[in-house]
């Protein structure tokens, strides 16, 4: 009898913890179409592959929140995506909304602590309102709950990290979101340091959820977040997709996946997409999207930073990372915000053993006070290191204009492992038109302009890089995917199985 006792003790426990925060509440996310956290769950790791630790969690702080804390307000465990082990934190907001506490936060640690010493993936789907109050006021409440894990937001990019801002992400669902690997957030919801009640005690006035932090916001301006979706289900997915891309741990190569039917097969329509005058604007998307196995192309921050592209893809079954210029916007100049993105991409193609291929095509940087104001010297150079820091294997294809020190930056002279261009390729110092006007002082319209512009523009061709082999080789556009099949198969690391020297795994993961 004493043993059917504390079984069903132990039962009854478990069966209290997973109520979450009770039917009421859990009524009242169906009622608005919200997943609670445990469907979250559900959604993102493999079906009956969970095993949850700390489900019986609750307050340490105050006797009188036990019952009202299951789980302290946080799912924590260890599951299995696509059959690849993985660590999850999933946050129960109708638990004190998923605050943040003694008990939950030693959960949270130990999950990432596993993840960390085992060498998998750590995710965290965020909905939260912050700090739990009064847990953390006074001198007591701060020595317990602040600063006493250091490595709670060290990032030295042993395993992928991957969060999602789901609904009211508030602390720690903001924070783990600046510190990930790749970010997901659903429409609608709301990413930011504190609510806006708080700001808008501290500043005296009312504040607007979006202009806080809003989709649009981080979409568009801060680029905190790389993904947007519009449903629980499919931020879960998103994510479950982006691990597909990302070895477990640093020190293995991304896994391989089957060539799609079709991939290959396009390679003449560059030609049509491709124009022949030089001044004309492109879709280079599309011609990254015909180069790349069919359908395997994941564009990162598409609406941040937008002349430039930057994402993973396949080639042959084998995961790239793909940065690219975008001729349609700014004529593919790159502006901080496109420097920063493809610094991020950088990084974490070189922390993951993550081959990288770029397509050249630009003027060089945005200038002007705005770009100056924006700390745009300080953005190049952040870009140059980054490029001179790439350890694993790079190709660098010059589809069109390549000038200035933008030529460097973006894997130019001895910054890759092989360099071809496209027989269209221009390569110098300044666009033509405006090294016309400082040399010759004519500008366009002006008697003698057209000849003086002939001039200057017979010595960018390609032609006489190639000669000095400064370009390994020039190639046909159609030739680009066997090309770079073939070249990176070549410049794979055998000597060190592939892996690269990881030397930008504590660059900052949001600046």
């Amino acid at each position: 009898m004493a043993h059917e006792t504390m079984l069903a003790e132990l039962d009854r426990r478990r069966n209290a913890a997973q109520r979450m925060g009770g039917e009421d509440k859990l009524a009242k996310r169906r009622e608005r179409g919200q997943l609670n956290a445990q469907e979250r769950l559900n959604a993102l790791v493999d079906k009956g592959s969970f095993m949850e630790v700390g489900l019986l969690g609750a307050s340490g702080v105050f006797e009188s929140d036990i019952r009202s804390t299951p789980r302290d307000g946080k799912i924590t465990g260890f599951g299995k995506i696509d059959g690849r082990d993985v660590g999850v934190v999933v946050n129960d907001f109708t638990t004190k909304g998923a605050s943040t506490s003694a008990t939950n936060s030693k959960k949270m640690g130990y999950i990432r602590k596993v993840c960390t010493e085992k060498g998998m993936p750590f995710l965290h789907i965020g909905e939260s309102t912050g700090a739990r109050l009064p847990d953390a006021m006074g001198s007591k409440g701060m020595g317990s709950l602040l600063g006493n894990d250091p490595t709670q937001f060290r990032r030295m990019r042993d395993t992928p990290w991957v969060a999602a801002a789901l609904d009211t992400s508030f602390g720690s669902s903001a924070w783990l979101c600046c510190c990930a690997d790749y970010a997901v957030m659903k429409k609608g919801s709301i990413m930011s340091v504190s609510s806006p009640r708080l700001v808008s005690m501290a500043i005296g006035e009312k504040v607007d959820l979006e202009e806080l932090g809003g989709w649009r916001l981080h979409a568009d301006q801060t680029g905190l977040i790389d993904h947007f979706v519009d449903t629980d289900e499919e931020a879960m997915a998103a994510i479950r997709h982006f691990l597909s891309y990302m070895p477990s741990h640093n020190g293995e190569l991304a896994p391989d996946a089957p060539v799609p039917e079709g991939s290959g097969e396009d390679q003449e329509k560059i030609l049509d997409i491709l124009p022949e005058k030089r001044t004309q604007v492109y879709d280079m998307k599309k011609i990254v999207k015909i180069i790349v196995d069919r359908d395997s192309f994941l564009e990162i921050k598409p609406r941040f930073g937008k002349p430039a592209i930057v994402g993973l893809a396949r080639l042959n079954g084998k995961v790239v990372g793909v940065i690219a210029n975008n001729p349609q916007v700014g004529g593919g100049a790159l502006s901080a915000e496109a420097c920063r993105k493809i610094i991020d991409l950088t990084v974490l193609c070189d922390s993951f053993n993550i081959p990288i291929v770029r397509f050249m095509d630009t003027p060089g940087f945005v200038v002007g006070l705005d770009a100056e104001r924006r700390g745009a010297p300080g953005h190049i150079m952040n870009f140059m290191n980054a490029t001179s820091l790439t350890t694993v294997p790079s190709v660098t294809v010059i589809c069109r204009k390549a000038y200035g020190r933008a030529y460097v930056a973006m894997g130019g002279g001895a910054q890759n492992d092989a360099m071809v261009a496209w027989p269209n390729a221009e390569v110098s110092f300044m666009d033509p038109v405006f090294a016309t006007n400082i040399v010759k002082n004519l500008s366009p319209g002006q008697d003698g302009f057209e000849d003086a512009l002939a001039e200057i523009q017979k010595d960018l061709e390609i032609w006489d890089m190639a000669r000095i082999f400064s370009a390994h080789d020039v190639i046909k556009p159609q030739e680009t995917r066997r090309y770079l099949i073939q070249m990176l198969d070549i410049q794979q690391r055998r000597r060190s199985k592939g892996l690269g020297q990881h030397l930008m795994r504590t660059w900052p993961t949001s600046y």
